[in-house]
């Protein structure tokens, strides 16, 4: 391209004050490169859209845990080992697919006696063994959950509890859908509004974001653990799209 051809093309650039919207017309363009005289000016609008969907989750996640304190690490690894596996058996036994359950963490640490004299010395030794498990029939969720504790008794931890879906990919598809009819419905009237018409799309960019739902709570365990109230509440899964469009 000649260079005096471009000294020769003016420049102007056009900026609309609007949330997400950008209208350069530019004798040289950063993304594509300067444009001669016979091309014509380079012009195009960038926008961003947005687009949520919900969905109802199908999946429990709980992280559970056996502790136990023994003088001897034997003991205490004995102890946690016989509780967790009583767990999942239990778990099992109830519907629970083995595949949907797995450890987590294991973990065994002196414990040190307190003041005195000589506090390094070990007085015993804590076991831990985590779970994490899946329960897919969310109408038996809070049976399950009752069942891990009377299942491990006092040795018993519940470290969390969350809802997930399972199967995202309609729900995602449905969002970047709305993003992008959103973004387009914007660049049209920006397109309107400046006296030109939308042309193709230049580049598209997306960013994805997920919220969970309330995590719920069980209640505290007691002599007769009672139903733990649950409510899968909604997944929500969103998209924000940033489309460059040509104006012509």
């Amino acid at each position: 391209m000649p260079i005096a051809a471009r000294a020769k093309t003016p420049t102007r650039l056009l900026v609309l004050a609007a949330a997400g919207l950008t209208v350069a017309v530019a004798g040289c363009d950063a993304t594509s490169g300067p444009v001669s005289s016979e091309q014509g000016e380079a012009r195009h609008v960038t926008v961003q859209g947005s687009g949520e969907v919900q969905g109802e989750p199908d999946t429990l996640n709980v992280n559970a845990s056996i502790e136990s304190i023994a003088p001897d690490v034997t003991g205490a690894m004995n102890q946690t080992s016989e509780r967790q596996q009583a767990v999942i058996d239990a778990l099992v036994d109830a519907g629970v697919d083995r595949k949907d359950i797995s450890t987590s963490q294991v973990s065994l640490q002196p414990q040190f006696a307190g003041g005195g004299a000589n506090p390094q010395t070990i007085v015993g030794y804590r076991a831990t063994n985590s779970i994490d498990i899946k329960i897919r029939q969310l109408d038996a969720a809070s049976q399950a959950l009752a069942l891990i504790v009377s299942s491990g008794g006092d040795a018993t931890r519940i470290n969390s509890v969350n809802y997930s879906l399972e199967d995202d990919s309609q729900l995602v598809r449905d969002a970047r859908s709305r993003a992008f009819e959103d973004a387009r419905d914007r660049a049209e009237q920006y397109a309107e509004l400046s006296g030109l018409d939308l042309g193709q799309v230049i580049s598209i960019s997306e960013a994805t974001g997920q919220q969970q739902p309330p995590t719920p709570l069980p209640t505290p365990r007691g002599a007769e653990m009672a139903a733990v109230p649950l409510e899968p509440g909604e997944q929500t899964v969103g998209f924000t799209v940033t489309v460059v469009w040509e104006l012509t």
